[in-house]
């Protein structure tokens, strides 16, 4: 089919991008599989990885504004067009350095648009890499093309990504003449975006030093200097602090363990004022014993063959709670904080302390 609106060279290019689209559907596929794989490899959390391959309608405007640049249609960089969407600015760095490790880059063709804006110019771009998928990367003989195509890779954070959404809903070019009141209100919006970018990762590199530093303090044992929270615990809980314990337990009844959540027990740390990793080990030195007795109780004329991992450590916060005086109502909270709110929780509160009291501690707690 002949468009009227392209001249005989427009409608050769034409021609010649229909006979290309099935090699750009498998271009396609090959270098998204390649993609994906390399990114999780890296264990890089991406937002979005996109593709898309011209419409026909496009390539026609395209070629009707720069046909006579182009002596064939694979002097056309951007018909497949990918781009992979990360959440940090190292992160587009880091997926740059993989794309440059798979892909042939034409570094002539491509653009860091991030470094490319005037300072007195508003703007918020990405990072365009031109292309090709090199034979060693793969090859496949019934379609050598694949090897030939050029296409063009875009990496850019969320941010860049919604700033550039927002300019093409809006309409707006920045080469293009505009009155001064919207130049000043978009240069402060992409400014704000950039320094958000910015912050989000110097946040994010500081809460990694602040991890490595709390998990070196676990490891030296210098745990009074280590405030509990979600990261903490599950650093403490890697060094298996209530193994002993636990197994001690098992063997009562030569019980099989199974995984169990502890994440609800930082709640339970809350309620019973323990605010450092200092404090769970003083409560686990000075009540693994009464917590091993509670268990003979709770197992010893059971034939109870599976337990919670979690065993220990609930055992040592259901002691801890009765020592202090908190009776059947610290329990209950502790049962609601472990396995959400429930009529059965105040029954095996009751039931757990009438077995307490049998127990030596009982008769010298507060």
């Amino acid at each position: 089919m002949v468009d009227s609106a392209l001249d005989l060279h427009g409608q050769m290019l034409l021609d010649e991008y229909r006979q290309c689209l099935p090699d750009m559907e498998r271009l396609s596929r090959v270098v998204k599989d390649k993609l994906v794989k390399a990114i999780s490899q890296n264990d890089i959390e991406i937002n979005a990885l996109e593709m898309r391959i011209k419409t026909e309608e496009s390539m026609v405007g395209k070629i009707r504004r720069k046909g006579s640049k182009y002596a064939s249609i694979s002097d056309v960089t951007d018909i497949l067009g990918i781009r992979v969407i990360a959440f940090f600015n190292e992160d587009v760095d880091r997926i740059a350095s993989i794309a440059e490790s798979l892909f042939r880059v034409d570094w002539d063709n491509s653009v860091d648009k991030r470094k490319a804006e005037r300072f007195d110019r508003f703007g918020y771009s990405s990072l365009h890499y031109v292309c090709q998928l090199p034979k060693e990367e793969y090859y496949d003989a019934q379609h050598p093309v694949l090897n030939e195509i050029r296409f063009e890779l875009q990496m850019r954070t969320a941010l860049q990504h919604v700033w550039s959404a927002i300019q093409h809903d809006i309409g707006y070019k920045s080469n293009i003449e505009t009155p001064q009141e919207y130049h000043r209100a978009l240069s402060r919006l992409a400014g704000l975006l950039e320094l958000a970018d910015q912050e989000f990762s110097r946040i994010r590199h500081d809460i990694a030093d602040y991890r490595r530093r709390a998990q070196a303090l676990i490891e030296r044992g210098q745990l009074s200097e280590v405030a509990i929270n979600a990261d903490t615990l599950k650093g403490y809980l890697e060094q298996r602090p209530f193994d002993q314990l636990t197994k001690r337990i098992a063997a009562i009844n030569q019980a099989e363990l199974y995984q169990a959540p502890a994440a609800d027990y930082l709640k339970v740390f809350a309620q019973m004022g323990l605010s450092t990793l200092a404090d769970v080990e003083t409560m686990l030195r000075d009540n693994a014993e009464d917590a091993y007795q509670l268990a003979l109780l709770q197992l010893g004329t059971t034939g109870i063959d599976i337990l919670a991992d979690t065993i220990g450590l609930q055992n040592l916060c259901i002691v801890t709670i009765l020592k202090n005086g908190g009776g059947c109502s610290g329990l209950m909270r502790f049962f609601d904080a472990i396995y959400g709110e429930s009529p059965l929780n105040e029954q095996t509160a009751k039931a757990i302390l009438e077995q307490a009291r049998r127990l030596s501690f009982m008769n010298t707690s507060r």
